[in-house]
């Protein structure tokens, strides 16, 4: 048989088409690169670059010039200040002696955290121990904030107050959501007009939220006035105090988004096999255990996911604090978004870039903690 590729003299294919292959098959052989290359190159101009761009804001003291921006690069700088300098209050919380309540609850989750590295060990790869041990650091490190300051009867600072936010709000949303959403899936009448009542606030834009909460919770105005004027505290004001401040900041969050915990769970609720519940009841099963044993099962690969969703989205909570309090009383409602964007409007864009970083660590550490240590630990729970 004659060789296929004798005749063909160089510069007949270019580069990397095959002898005899023709300009269509050489198109179709490399189509999933062409269809995907605006994507990456997407990508890269507005995602990577600007990243880069970011890191390079926030290793670096910027000053407005009359020919642009000038950067000096002062390295790791605006993030210490975050800890050691002048706005650790305002980052950390005022981080005075620990309390014995305070060094209590610090040396239990140490040891508790230790005791879990250790059962860890030798259980899991060199990559898996790795993330154990910064998701410890990162649990010791926040125990110590918490007993330093919270626990020891001094402010905490915008670090805590996120957290609060992320940890107690989605909790609150999702107990009541999966409870909204159990009721609704149950033979009631009337339930499609609750499911429309329940899904309301979400489709009301944050801004609307923010004030139509603002009026809401106006004591001496507000629609509940009469009720407070019964209970003799109508001359209170809770934007003045700092833990009630932060309580109307996580309800208003919370009925804002309730619905979407709501609708997911509702959605797999009604998905769970009606028979298996039947057979359950015709068995003279409970409901708490149809729900632990049949129900909680079908439905946790959707709970904790939607969960997950909503803690990522709560670390982004900026709009009703600066609606409502405008980060107040002093900074004990800001969130460390709403801390960003206020040094950002003080032209202090490094230490906002610096500060967007440290909100990215610990955003990615809590929520891949969640989702390596609960999220696939009731997956397995639930194939098994």
């Amino acid at each position: 048989m004659p060789n296929a590729g004798a005749d063909v003299q160089p510069g007949d294919s270019p580069a990397g088409v095959l002898p005899h292959e023709r300009w269509g098959e050489w198109l179709d052989r490399h189509s999933r690169t062409f269809f995907i290359a605006p994507a990456v190159v997407l990508i890269l101009i507005f995602a990577i670059f600007p990243t880069i761009y970011s890191i390079v804001f926030a290793l670096s003291r910027v000053r407005f010039t009359g020919e642009g921006l000038k950067f000096r690069l002062v390295w790791f700088q605006n993030f210490a200040k975050q800890f050691f300098g002048n706005d650790q209050v305002h980052f950390l919380g005022k981080v005075g002696t620990m309390g014995a309540l305070g060094t209590l609850f610090f040396a239990a989750v140490t040891a508790a955290v230790l005791w879990w590295l250790r059962r860890s060990y030798g259980k899991t790869s060199w990559i898996g121990m790795t993330g154990r041990a910064i998701s410890a650091t990162m649990a010791i490190f926040v125990a110590w904030i918490i007993g330093a300051t919270l626990l020891s009867g001094n402010p905490i600072g915008t670090l805590l107050t996120t957290l609060f936010y992320v940890v107690v709000g989605c909790a609150l949303q999702f107990v009541i959501g999966t409870g909204l959403a159990f009721l609704c899936s149950q033979p009631i009448s009337g339930k499609n007009f609750f499911r429309v009542i329940f899904f309301i606030p979400l489709m009301i834009t944050p801004l609307g939220v923010g004030y139509a909460m603002k009026m809401v919770a106006d004591i001496t105005k507000g629609p509940f006035q009469p009720l407070f004027g019964a209970a003799t505290v109508d001359a209170w004001v809770w934007s003045a105090d700092p833990w009630a401040a932060r309580i109307v900041m996580m309800v208003c969050d919370s009925w804002q988004w309730i619905p979407f915990i709501f609708i997911a769970m509702l959605a797999a609720l009604e998905n769970v096999p009606r028979d298996h519940v039947e057979a359950a009841q015709v068995d003279g099963a409970s409901g708490i255990d149809i729900f632990k044993e049949i129900t909680w099962p079908q439905i946790v690969p959707v709970a904790v996911t939607v969960l997950l969703i909503r803690m990522i989205e709560a670390f982004k909570i900026v709009d009703l604090p600066n609606i409502m309090t405008g980060g107040g009383p002093g900074s004990s409602t800001e969130s460390m978004t709403l801390h960003s964007m206020y040094i950002w409007r003080a032209n202090d864009i490094g230490t906002s870039a610096a500060v967007a970083y440290l909100l990215l660590l610990l955003t990615v550490v809590t929520c891949a903690s969640f989702f390596n240590y609960v999220v696939l630990g009731q997956l397995r729970r639930a194939r098994g």
